[in-house]
């Protein structure tokens, strides 16, 4: 480094580790980035293929971190975001369990998604005093979902746009090619800007809802976890709008029913036993016991498509929902990210015969369950 206070070489600096300081040629780190390299030693230098390659080794702060000291230590020392991302590598890349079943970290930590899904991963190894604090992330969270979610889908579920105007203007329902047509003379070449005169509205139109079913099936093997926490929130916005009747069932090897609690997300979740095996076809088969009328029903199958059941039988099931008239969709992800990892042959064989198969966002979803309730 030229000077200590460059802020550029400072921050390759402390992703690079010890071993780059002298490449990088400069005086020693201030004490804050000090600080900062020793939390992110403690963190990334356990990392065995970093330390065999020698990018990180060893920082220059403190030599020892509890994992206490190391929570206190990057909430004060990095913004939010970053936070964020070390508390997700800690849990989930270092499997480091004590950020989240030690009773005073827990008591210390901001509630985040990533801590959520650490919480549903490791409730099993918590007694119950840990447990109760554990909760206190999962209901902050999910609070934070169904908050957002719910608009959306309230947005879904408030009516069809009409081709028919309205006197009453909202920007949701603005139609700005009848609007562009009525106001094509006052274009002014010169300034090249169309002057609104003469705004433009659809109307919406009611729905006529007709009861239907909406079946989740929702894979809780430990890969699933964004989609099984978004699929409980789904279910819960879900629950009780007018002509919608959901059903939430988690699967491994086993199914378990847990359409009961799904007004309750938070005690859903706190349910859910994530990991083990993976029987596909057991749980569509009981998804297709549920139907009452097959025209008036959606099955949405969330999994990452690998089946360690009989193949074949979950893709007879699949076909015969379709062939009698039944919705089927094939999530690979319901998250907000919907980036899906899945066995795509499985997810082509399902496809081939009639399912929907891809990736949606909560709210995607709401607006195709929306759209087919609404017919």
């Amino acid at each position: 480094m030229t000077e200590a206070s460059d802020p550029t070489l400072e921050r390759w600096r402390l992703v690079l580790g010890e071993a780059a300081h002298d490449g990088l040629g400069g005086p020693a780190l201030s004490a804050e980035a000090q600080a900062r390299d020793a939390a992110l030693d403690w963190l990334y230098g356990r990392d065995e293929e970093l330390a065999r390659r020698g990018v990180r080794r060893g920082g220059t702060g403190p030599s020892v971190l509890t994992t206490v000291d190391w929570l206190d230590g990057i909430t004060r020392l990095f913004p939010k975001e970053t936070v964020e991302r070390l508390e997700r590598d800690a849990v989930e890349r270092y499997e480091i369990h004590e950020v989240v079943t030690d009773r005073e970290l827990l008591g210390r930590i901001e509630p985040n998604p990533t801590l959520l899904r650490a919480v549903l991963r490791t409730k099993h190894l918590m007694n119950p005093e840990v447990l109760r604090l554990a909760r206190r992330i999962v209901e902050a969270v999910v609070r934070q979902l169904v908050e957002r979610l719910a608009a959306e889908i309230r947005q879904s579920f408030s009516g069809a746009r009409a081709r028919r105007p309205s006197r009453f203007r909202q920007a949701r329902n603005f139609d700005v090619r009848r609007t562009i047509r009525a106001n094509l003379a006052h274009w002014r070449p010169d300034e090249r800007r169309l002057h609104i005169r003469s705004p433009h509205f659809f109307s919406r139109t009611r729905r006529h809802l007709d009861r239907w079913q909406v079946i989740l099936l929702v894979d809780q093997s430990g890969s699933m976890t964004g989609s099984v926490i978004h699929a409980a929130v789904t279910a819960a916005c879900l629950w009780g709008l007018p002509g919608v009747r959901t059903h939430l069932v988690a699967f491994d090897t086993e199914v378990v029913d847990l359409t009961a609690d799904v007004d309750d997300p938070v005690e859903l979740l706190m349910k859910v036993q994530l990991g083990g095996g993976t029987d596909i076809a057991r749980a569509v088969a009981y998804g297709a016991g549920l139907v009452e009328n097959p025209r008036r029903s959606i099955v949405v199958l969330i999994t990452d498509f690998y089946e360690g059941g009989d193949a074949g039988a979950l893709v007879r099931t699949v076909r015969q929902l379709v062939g009698q008239g039944t919705h089927v969709l094939g999530l690979a992800a319901l998250d907000e990210a919907a980036e899906p990892v899945y066995d795509r042959e499985t997810a082509q064989r399902l496809a081939d015969v009639g399912a929907g198969v891809g990736a949606m966002t909560p709210g995607e979803l709401a607006a195709f369950v929306a759209e087919h309730v609404g017919r």
